[in-house]
């Protein structure tokens, strides 16, 4: 449970990073950023497996790629749900948002969240 807030809180910050450089990603605050970021973990525990599923030739033949379209499509799909508290200016703008995020979600779990997790273990 407490790795699910962990994430839930990583992938805020992600989504308030994103949204503070492009003018294009929009979030109105941190309890929208909140929000969205529950929406997005929800998205990704149930529709994301059934997208990767239907969309498996694809993802073959893209070498994977094609998974980057799925988290920017969920991503927008997030942000169809929020309303005005979230918008995102096209299907490019949630392409790149859906790069950076996932860069911004790995580099801060590798690098944050894993060394308190071994600090915490150790103490």
């Amino acid at each position: 449970m407490m790795s699910w807030f962990a994430s839930l809180l990583i992938n805020t910050v992600a989504l308030m990073v994103v949204a503070g450089y492009f003018d294009a990603f929009h979030i109105e605050n941190i309890s929208a950023a909140l929000l969205a970021s529950v929406l997005l973990s929800l998205f990704n525990v149930f529709l994301k497996p059934i997208l990767i599923l239907l969309t498996l030739p694809v993802t073959i033949f893209s070498l994977g790629l094609f998974l980057i379209v799925i988290n920017a499509a969920l991503l927008s799909l997030t942000a169809e749900l929020m309303g005005s508290s979230f918008n995102i200016d096209g299907f490019g703008m949630a392409l790149l948002a859906a790069v950076i995020i996932s860069l911004l979600n790995m580099f801060l779990t590798n690098f944050v969240l894993e060394p308190l997790r071994k600090k915490r273990k150790r103490n």
